[in-house]
C-alpha cells in the first residue's frame, strides 16, 4: 500500500508539472515598451502646465512674508541634502534659488540628483528668518564672534513646500 501511495504521488508530480507546447502558428505577443521620462516622488503630479523659473521668480518678486501661492515649475537641483535627500535647492535666478522641502517629509530626494531637471508642485512663500534666529545658526555653526555681530538684518528667503515632485 506504502509503495501504491509513492507510486501515485510520483505519477501526480510528474504529469501535474508538464507545461504545454505552443503551436508553432501562433504569434507571439508583441512587448509594450514604455519610455519613462520622469522619475515621480511624493503626489503623483504631471508635468503640463508648468512654470519656467524665470515666471516662478516673477510669482516670489509680487510675494512678501505670509504669503503663500500654489505653484508648479520647472528647474534644476543646485544642491540636496547630503544626509536624507529631505531638502533641495533649485535657482530661479543667476543669484537666487528657492529652498524646497518635502510635505510632512512624506518622501526624499535621491541623494545624487544633483544637477538633474526637476518639476515641483505645492506652495511656494517668502520666510524671513530673524536676526536672533541667523545669529543663532551661525554660533551652532562655529562662527566667530565677529562674524556673528556682523549680522543685523533679517534675511528673506524663497521657500517651497512640494507635496509632488518629477525628477528626469
Amino acid at each position: 500500500m506504502k509503495n501504491l501511495l509513492i507510486l501515485f504521488c510520483g505519477l501526480f508530480l510528474t504529469f501535474s508539472c508538464k507545461t504545454e507546447k505552443k503551436e508553432a502558428t501562433e504569434t507571439p505577443e508583441k512587448e509594450e515598451v514604455v519610455k519613462v521620462e520622469y522619475a515621480s516622488f511624493g503626489d503623483e503630479i504631471s508635468k503640463e502646465g508648468a512654470l519656467t523659473k524665470e515666471e516662478a521668480l516673477a510669482k516670489y518678486s509680487s510675494m512678501k512674508p505670509g504669503d503663500t501661492i500654489a505653484v508648479k515649475f520647472a528647474s534644476k537641483i543646485n544642491e540636496v541634502c547630503s544626509k536624507k535627500g529631505c531638502w533641495m535647492k533649485v535657482p530661479v535666478s543667476e543669484s537666487e534659488e528657492v529652498m524646497v522641502r518635502f510635505k510632512d517629509y512624506g518622501f526624499f530626494m535621491p541623494l545624487d540628483s544633483n544637477g538633474k531637471e526637476v518639476i515641483v508642485e505645492g506652495k511656494a512663500f517668502i520666510k524671513e528668518t530673524s536676526v536672533e534666529e541667523l545669529q543663532h545658526y551661525a554660533e551652532d555653526a562655529g562662527k566667530s564672534k565677529e562674524e556673528i555681530a556682523k549680522i543685523t538684518e533679517p534675511k528673506k528667503e524663497l521657500a517651497f513646500v512640494a507635496n509632488g515632485v518629477l525628477l528626469k
